[in-house]
């Protein structure tokens, strides 16, 4: 787990890196966020992945490895040692599916969640394949947190190899939904990486935090 920024820092910033990545990989993203200023934990996967599959897997393979992460964002959160609302939990991919997981489930008074490339996990099994989820069956997003006070950033692009942006736009309106002030960002075309606009909107978020 990397660990960084100033002494005395008000606001904190947790980092979670994608499939393959790394804490190093995720600190790139702090001089553009304008977030220097943030105390910073970026914890990392064992084998630098979350899980070994697609989000979109069936729920029975996925929950040992979502409580793996969930408890890994836990600590993260829990070592800033901050109040919870002045701190942003932001993630890449893999690490963006996880961010939005735990803060659906376990982010009550977070100050802020930012899913680049990213969408909720689930909570159970819906349906059948579904060509909108890449072939993958639906989830229930059953979560019972409160979310009110917290801001978010989803972002997708149209044609992302691993995000369907149905699943991203679903994720902003079940955040919206548990109080959350969410925001989704839908990126043209084809890809699979953090944009300009993402980047800008996340910054404001942040701005609002420091």
């Amino acid at each position: 787990m990397m660990r960084g920024g100033p002494d005395g820092a008000a606001t904190g910033l947790v980092l979670l890196h994608g499939r393959g990545g790394s804490a190093v990989d995720m600190a790139g993203l702090v001089a553009p966020l304008d977030a220097t200023g943030f105390a910073l934990v970026a914890p990392e996967a064992e084998g630098r992945s979350w899980w070994p599959t697609s989000f979109l897997a069936p729920s029975a393979q996925m929950e040992p490895h979502v409580a793996r992460g969930l408890d890994a964002v836990d600590a993260a959160v829990a070592a800033l040692a901050l109040p919870r609302d002045r701190i942003a939990v932001l993630g890449f991919s893999q690490g963006a599916c996880l961010g939005l997981e735990w803060a659906a489930r376990r982010g009550a008074g977070v100050g802020a969640v930012i899913a680049f490339s990213g969408g909720l996990v689930g909570t159970s099994d819906v349906g059948g394949p579904d060509d909108a989820l890449h072939g993958h069956a639906g989830k229930a997003f059953d979560y019972p947190t409160d979310l009110a006070g917290t801001a978010a950033v989803v972002t997708c692009h149209e044609r992302d190899p691993h995000i369907p942006l149905a699943r991203a736009r679903a994720s902003a309106e079940v955040l919206d939904g548990l109080g959350a002030d969410a925001r989704m960002l839908t990126h043209p075309g084809p890809g699979h990486q953090p944009m300009p606009d993402g980047i800008a909107a996340a910054r404001d978020l942040l701005a609002r935090l420091a």
